[in-house]
């Protein structure tokens, strides 16, 4: 179980892409996100990979998540199976873990089939 430590470290980025998103707009929020992945990859393969995740960790605040809580990260985003993330598997990691991203999204697509079932009455 993690520790009160290790939890309160693990307030990372993808707690504040609902904010993000709303201040900086979607093209905002991409570049925000592809400046995260620059920051965690290992520049060499162009990947975050578990050695340039537990390097670069400490600069999301991070630096306290044990060597399973990292390999745990990397496997819930690695959707190829080559044990590391690319730019797009790391973005898409990032929404997933902030569903409050898609509120919005999810209510515009809830109006337009409601208005959508007004014209077809």
């Amino acid at each position: 179980m993690a520790s009160h430590q290790q939890q309160s470290q693990s307030v990372g980025f993808e707690d504040y892409l609902p904010v993000m998103a709303e201040r900086l707009g979607e093209e905002g929020l991409m570049q925000e996100l592809a400046s995260g992945f620059r920051l965690l990859q290992d520049p060499a393969l162009g990947l975050i990979t578990f050695a340039s995740l537990r390097r670069n960790a400490p600069l999301l605040g991070l630096g306290g998540m044990s060597d399973d809580d990292l390999r745990g990260m990397l496997a819930e985003g690695d959707f190829d199976g080559d044990g590391a993330l690319s730019e797009m598997e790391f973005c898409v990691l990032m929404v997933r873990l902030s569903p409050e991203l898609m509120d919005e999204p999810r209510r515009w697509l809830d109006d337009a089939v409601a208005q959508a079932s007004l014209f077809t009455s």
